[in-house]
């Protein structure tokens, strides 16, 4: 592991995108937050429900906004906020009554294109140290309607059976979105709505759950960060809103943090590498981060965040979208750009080239 002032250029040679910024990874002394800026919150329900009119309109707020800052919070997605309340139980209890020995048996490996399984504290990449666990489930996952090499068997991939039928109600609940909130996207760059329709049907996500442990006052000290700088490698990532917040969002233009506020029952949209690199950078991969709770809360109570990212299948192409101008990046298979991109946090023999 880097120490914690370590610095995202250090790490540049691994994007397929561009991003020319620099930041340290933690949360640092010298870091500048701008405390004026509001990410957009906007409500989805009139694209969902409305007519034509209503759809354009909310396409173009939302496109605005992923354009400004990579960053937008929905209202009206049409999920029960008693849900995410559930899920939050569930994450406590999964981490906290499963043992550590009974954890490492579903250690994260690459599977496809994705790094699915147990990360253990400070040990969610190999670049820095960082104060949270975390469990990643993909499709496979769950028992839902899917291409198969095998059964289905829970054990396979949970310590209990009741997990999966628990996180599963999420994963139904947030599938449903996947093609709407892209359709928005897309229109939102003036480009067909629909393009990546059959792309989305039945495609990949991860699940994550993200578990952060009260720290210590040696921790707190010490200056690692709970989820170090990072931006997302995937098409977007639906984060339903924390009760506890920490989260930070780099503004690129004042060259400041800002910090997240997603009313209750929200859920957080940002765009990742896939969108970047398709938008021909219309939508930047933002860089984010966890960091210390404005109340210290984290002294003393844990902190919890379930954030579904939406892929494409590993043999789906990922080339710029047309009409966008002349683009600055050539087509690239999704298991290559997403395993080059990874690989500086799971180490260079991570990336798998296409055929």
């Amino acid at each position: 592991m880097t120490d914690t002032d370590a610095l995202s250029r250090e790490f540049w040679k691994y994007d397929q995108v561009e991003k020319k910024h620099t930041y340290r990874l933690a949360e640092g002394a010298g870091d500048e937050f701008d405390e004026d800026y509001e990410i957009a919150t906007l409500d989805f329900e009139p694209f969902l429900h409305g007519g034509a009119k209503d759809k354009e309109r909310f396409a173009e707020e939302f496109g605005k906004a992923l354009h400004e800052i990579g960053f937008a919070v929905l209202t009206g997605h049409g999920v029960d906020p008693a849900l995410y309340d559930e899920m939050h139980e569930g994450v406590l209890d999964l981490f906290t009554s499963t043992s550590l020995a009974e954890k490492k048996l579903f250690r994260a490996h690459r599977h496809g294109s994705v790094s699915q399984g147990y990360f253990p504290l400070e040990e969610t990449s190999e670049i820095h140290p960082d104060l949270v666990e975390g469990w990643v489930w993909c499709r496979r996952a769950f028992d839902i309607p899917q291409q198969r090499e095998r059964p289905f068997r829970a054990e396979d991939f949970w310590p209990r059976a009741e997990y999966e039928r628990h996180f599963r109600r999420l994963v139904l609940a947030h599938e449903q979105l996947f093609k709407p909130i892209a359709q928005a996207m897309f229109q939102g760059l003036g480009v067909d709505p629909h393009v990546y329709d059959r792309k989305l049907t039945g495609t990949n996500f991860g699940l994550r759950l993200n578990y952060y442990p009260p720290m210590s006052e040696e921790q707190d000290r010490s200056g690692a960060g709970r989820l170090l700088g990072h931006e997302d490698v995937d098409l977007f990532t639906i984060l339903p809103a924390t009760r506890t917040d920490g989260l930070q969002v780099w503004n690129h233009r004042s060259r400041k943090w800002v910090r997240m506020r997603a009313p209750y029952g929200s859920i957080i949209i940002n765009t990742g590498d896939y969108m970047q690199r398709i938008s021909n950078d219309r939508y930047p991969s933002t860089t984010h981060r966890v960091g210390k709770p404005s109340d210290r809360s984290h002294l003393s109570a844990a902190r919890v965040s379930f954030p579904m990212a939406v892929y494409v299948w590993e043999d789906e192409m990922l080339e710029v979208l047309p009409g966008l101008g002349t683009p600055k990046y050539p087509p690239v298979k999704a298991i290559t750009f997403h395993t080059r991109s990874t690989s500086k946090f799971y180490g260079d023999d991570y990336a798998v080239e296409s055929p």
